[in-house]
């Protein structure tokens, strides 16, 4: 191999590491990979750009917008209502939850279907009486496993089949292609799950992590005719105070929320302070600053049309993991104001600005109306809580099932590709009224989108330079020339980059190697390549692997050590069952 296959190879691993330590954006690194790539020459300007034009990934962006009219008409709203009802024990509520939801992330992208369940199935935990630590996980896992029934359950298989034909310039895979493994696999992961997550998870009762407004604000009011009187919030040294935050003003009967350090002061202004309690006594001492009147009912208890006040979990690509609340400045970057943290299923005590951000963080927010329309599809948060979001078109609700049903029927009888059937229904969703434009706009993971294209550039480099037949040449040499072995190797290589990278990325840099390893072994393509579908899906081992992991962290009030637990021997259980059944499927000698 020459210097342009260990270059190849040293940016792989350099994109690896950068993104495996959480502190840069997948797509950042990988469009930074694609940058170095075309202007180093190692690749072409066409080859560094195929994967923004490729089918795979095409689709991938109309099943968002598919994702969308399912989830904005109430589509799996209806499917809730019917199915979870009132289970006596906890292995029956976590059926209830894994049977349905595994067969919506079957068709749909599983992230909309457990954003979707995630507040129905905390509210439903409250009302049988199970903690929502039971509940959480087992949703994740079914919706992980449920990505691998069919082709379009995950973006990961659809990215990989359209390398596949990018690289081999072959048909791909069928809708079902990968049915015939997926299901055993599914069927065993969730029967499994169902007999031991019962007695192994965490029963951590749910306790209100933010308890009661009083523990965590304050209130006191400026003096009618003091030295405050006029002054602007700046001015009065309410922005210099270390213990504490301004959240709202409440003034005459309206609340002025996030409050800008140029407000005036008026006398009788409520004031309403964030963090900690304690340090009332040093406000007390600024002149002009007095205890409120009206402390027998808390401001923040008022229901107010100029604020919300919504839980958001910070993802592991927030631009503010890492900072203090202080220095990540909430109410400039966001429009909203934090009023407490909670991180494990427990509020975090101590000084609010000095609370360093972690991913997964759940934060209580006091924001203004449009903070949730804005904010719901930042790359910031991976879900955000609020009672007061868009009412979903019910009427519309049977109508999305009908336009999935029809695309999943054009793309298995061969009427249309799977790129066209996705690019029908997308766009029968919006013109029938499913989602709006808007919507669907929204539900687009721009991130993702980048990410999975950049990535096409990498495996193309591994191709070209002959890197990826050199990793071949040393995964052979472990296996000894046998398939299964070979398979087993490959799922591996892919589950562990899974942990650490994104999926699609993990993905994507293993094809080029395991169509090098099968060319030299003689061997068939197909079953390494479900191997990889499978092995990049089944991520369960850290809530960082996979997004609906990290998207129940917070609500679930898990720690990383109980993913550890019960998700690490999940990985291996279900990676030696695929590799035990894709033997089966393709008639594979175990000697």
């Amino acid at each position: 191999m020459d210097w342009q296959g260990w270059f190849a190879l040293g940016l792989s691993g350099a994109a690896l590491l950068l993104m495996s330590s959480g502190r840069f954006a997948p797509h950042m690194v990988m469009m930074g990979v694609l940058v170095v790539l075309s202007v180093s020459g190692l690749i072409s300007p066409e080859q560094a750009l195929a994967g923004f034009s490729n089918t795979g990934l095409i689709t991938v962006v109309a099943l968002f917008v598919v994702a969308s009219g399912i989830h904005h008409s109430g589509g799996v709203d209806l499917l809730v209502r019917h199915l979870l009802r009132s289970p006596k024990t906890v292995r029956s509520a976590q059926a209830r939850i894994a049977l349905p939801v595994s067969l919506l992330s079957g068709f749909l992208n599983n992230t909309p279907v457990v954003a979707t369940m995630i507040p129905a199935v905390h509210a439903w935990s409250r009302k049988i009486g199970i903690s929502p630590s039971k509940l959480m996980i087992p949703l994740s896992y079914s919706a992980i496993l449920g990505g691998t029934l069919t082709l379009i359950g995950t973006s990961t298989n659809l990215v990989v089949n359209g390398q596949y034909q990018q690289l081999t310039g072959g048909d791909g895979f069928s809708i079902f292609s990968i049915t015939m493994v997926g299901l055993p696999v599914a069927v065993i992961g969730l029967a499994v799950m169902l007999l031991v997550m019962p007695r192994v998870l965490p029963d951590r009762k749910d306790q209100q992590k933010f308890g009661s407004m009083r523990e965590f604000t304050l209130e006191v009011a400026v003096s009618v005719g003091g030295p405050l009187v006029g002054k602007t919030v700046g001015e009065a040294g309410l922005r210099e105070l270390e213990r504490l935050y301004l959240v709202e003003i409440e003034r005459d009967g309206s609340v002025v929320t996030a409050v800008p350090s140029e407000e005036h002061l008026r006398g009788g202004d409520r004031l309403v302070f964030a963090g900690d309690t304690q340090a009332i006594s040093d406000l007390l001492r600024i002149n002009g600053i007095v205890p409120s009147v009206h402390e027998d009912e808390p401001s923040l208890s008022k229901d107010r049309t100029e604020r919300r006040l919504v839980e958001a979990v910070l993802s592991p690509q927030s631009d503010v993991l890492g900072l203090t609340i202080r220095d990540a400045r909430f109410r400039d970057r966001y429009g909203a104001v934090v009023l407490a943290v909670a991180r494990g299923g427990e509020r975090v005590s101590g000084n609010l600005g000095n609370i360093r951000l972690k991913p997964g963080d759940v934060l209580l927010l006091e924001a203004r109306p449009a903070f949730v329309s804005r904010q719901r599809y930042n790359k910031d948060f991976l879900l955000i809580n609020d009672l007061d979001t868009d009412t979903p078109r019910h009427d519309r609700a049977w109508l999305s099932w009908t336009i999935l049903v029809v695309l999943v029927g054009l793309a298995a009888c061969g009427i249309m590709s799977m790129l066209n059937a996705a690019l029908l229904a997308a766009a029968l969703m919006i013109l029938t009224g499913c989602c709006s434009v808007g919507q669907a706009q929204k539900s687009v993971d721009v991130p993702v989108v980048l990410t999975i294209a950049a990535s096409f550039a990498l495996g193309a480099a591994l191709q070209e330079t002959g890197a990826a037949s050199y990793l071949a040449e040393g995964i052979l040499g472990l296996s000894h020339g046998h398939i299964l072995l070979a398979i087993l190797l490959v799922y591996f290589a892919v589950s562990t980059l899974t942990e650490m990278v994104t999926n699609n990325a993990a993905a994507v840099l293993v094809i080029p190697v395991v169509l090098s390893m099968t060319t030299a072994m003689g061997a068939p393509a197909e079953p390494f390549v479900i191997a990889v579908m499978m092995a990049a899906s089944a991520s369960f081992a850290t809530p960082l692997g996979y997004q609906t992991n990290m998207m129940v962290f917070g609500p679930g009030g898990y720690r990383f050590a109980d993913f550890v637990r019960v998700g690490l021997p999940m990985n291996l259980f279900i990676g030696l069952v695929t590799v035990a059944v894709i033997a089966v499927v393709y008639g594979i000698s175990l000697y």
